[in-house]
């Protein structure tokens, strides 16, 4: 924890400056204006992709969709998990302009914003350009949706200059148009971490089905022509024939350190790689196991037995004993090592029942009831832990290799059922056996028949701690209900986030986002 205090710390002095500033981006904008580059289109290109690390592996972005919603809680553990109330706030929709979660993760995002658009001043080929122009579409989507406009710099020649903010139907019709025009210069095989034509029709298909939203939070209105673009899209996607949903006991595939190699539902991923390059994937783990698990972690967060209790007896994504390549853990009784931890914990190495720290006499048994704030003899033992990332033990230190899931393919068949159900093309059975094909691969019984709230409660089983969960529930009209530790129903302004005061101060084209 310790560690991660002082990371972040230094995290946000960087964060602190001017938007879309660091360190690199500096060391550019210098060079940019005097005519001088000393690093080549292929390296910015990396660097695009890498600052995307931050805003989503279990980190900014991750947050501000997962914490504020019944998916997960970041509880205040004694003095522990406290700063400043910052984590508290998100779960219980108090936040306000000052948070520090807000400020990071809009200035990680416009970073990537504009590392992106660097890359198409520096002579790429085409796919390169196209490449940071799918990056690029990416982060605008993301402020688009956590805050309802997008800052949005065409000159990087002057940056006196402040970029100008695109409202919510001018950054639609602009990612839209990226979309379509950069798509056959991407390719159309590869690797996932690589921007391809897929990822393009999976953003593209987010854009349609949340284009309602993005233009009138409390009362939406899904269009039948948007559904259908989201069909199509999705149909495009299976005709590629390139994905096929998990077969029985390999939904962790998709999440495991060879990920690369074994997933067939991973469409766009981040690219981790042990001495290469990466994202702290570690994060995963780290904010959730308790000290004395193998490996130990800080001890924090969790998600909330009503979100545990959507799953039926039997379903794979509950957790089960993943059998993987980086597993050197001997396990003697195959005990669960991914999915949701409750109850008593083992040494995965002896399989011996762990004890919790203090008091070292206590048994580290996780239970359902979690607080915002805990103590006494449930500090270290209250809520229900999530690890969906198998653990990379082949590594003792540094980088893991699990790649960063970004879009898979359980979502696009996810999106165009909500799509068919929501007024497109289609027959509500073909919804059905849409979502039942992903169902029966996960080891539960299939639906009989489909309905909105059936769906919502599917996407959060299958899409759990991917980063979604707040988008859907705006999506489907329920952000704002209370739940089991925020009992009471929030005002319709947190259906966005307000703008960060910092980013006021520096752009005076930013306007604060009303109720805040």
């Amino acid at each position: 924890m310790n560690a991660f205090k002082l990371y972040r710390t230094l995290f946000l002095v960087i964060a602190g400056l001017a938007i879309s500033c660091t360190d690199l981006d500096e060391q550019l904008r210098s060079e940019l204006e005097q005519g001088v580059s000393t690093v080549n289109t292929a390296d910015l290109l990396i660097g695009a992709y890498t600052a995307l690390n931050e805003p989503y592996q279990q980190e900014q972005r991750w947050v501000l969709e997962e914490i504020s919603t019944d998916a997960a809680i970041a509880p205040t553990r004694g003095g522990d998990w406290d700063d400043n109330g910052m984590h508290r706030a998100i779960h219980l929709h108090t936040w306000n302009a000052d948070n520090g979660y807000m400020n990071n993760t809009f200035n990680r995002l416009l970073t990537v914003q504009f590392q992106a658009s660097n890359v198409l001043r520096n002579n790429p080929s085409a796919q390169q350009a196209a490449e940071a122009r799918f990056i690029r579409a990416l982060s605008m989507y993301d402020v688009l949706n956590l805050w309802g406009v997008v800052p949005y710099r065409e000159d990087l020649e002057d940056f006196r200059t402040n970029p100008t903010t695109l409202q919510a139907q001018e950054a639609i019709d602009f990612i839209t148009r990226e979309l379509d025009e950069i798509m056959n210069d991407l390719p159309s095989t590869g690797a996932a971490y690589v921007a391809n034509q897929n990822a393009a029709r999976t953003l593209s298909m987010k854009l349609y089905l949340n284009k309602a939203v993005f233009l009138n939070r409390q009362s939406p209105t899904f269009e039948a022509a948007d559904m259908n673009q989201v069909i199509e899209l999705a149909n495009q996607i299976a005709a590629s024939n390139r994905y096929t949903i998990s077969a029985p006991g390999h939904y962790f595939d998709n999440f495991s350190p060879n990920n690369h190699a074994v997933s067939t539902e991973n469409i766009f991923t981040l690219y981790n790689e042990n001495g290469v390059r990466g994202g702290n994937v570690d994060r995963t783990w780290n904010t959730v196991a308790h000290y004395n698990m193998v490996p130990g972690g800080w001890n924090g967060w969790c998600t909330l037995s009503d979100y545990y209790d959507l799953y039926e007896e039997g379903d794979e994504r509950l957790g089960i004993y993943y059998d993987y390549p980086a597993d050197t853990m001997d396990n003697p009784d195959q005990r669960k090592n991914v999915g949701f931890f409750i109850g008593q914990q083992y040494n995965m190495n002896t399989g011996r029942p762990l004890n919790a720290r203090n008091p070292s006499s206590q048994p580290l048994s996780f239970t359902r009831e979690i607080t915002i704030r805990t103590s006494g003899s449930t500090l270290e033992t209250a809520g229900i832990r999530v690890m969906k990332y198998a653990f990379d033990y082949s590594v003792p230190s540094g980088q893991r290799n699990n790649d960063w899931v970004v879009f898979r393919y359980a979502d696009v068949l996810l999106m165009k059922a909500e799509a068919i159900l929501r007024g497109g093309t289609g027959a509500p059975s073909e919804a059905l056996t849409l979502v039942n094909t992903i169902r029966t691969n996960r080891g539960i019984a299939p639906f009989t028949t489909l309905t909105l709230d059936d769906l919502i409660d599917e996407r959060g089983r299958e899409l759990y701690w991917e980063g979604w969960r707040r988008q859907d529930l705006i999506r489907f009209g329920k952000f704002l209900e209370p739940g089991l530790v925020r009992t009471t129903a929030s005002e319709p302004h947190r259906l966005v986030y307000p703008i960060p005061s910092q980013q006021l101060a520096v752009n005076a084209n930013l306007e604060q986002n009303p109720g805040y």
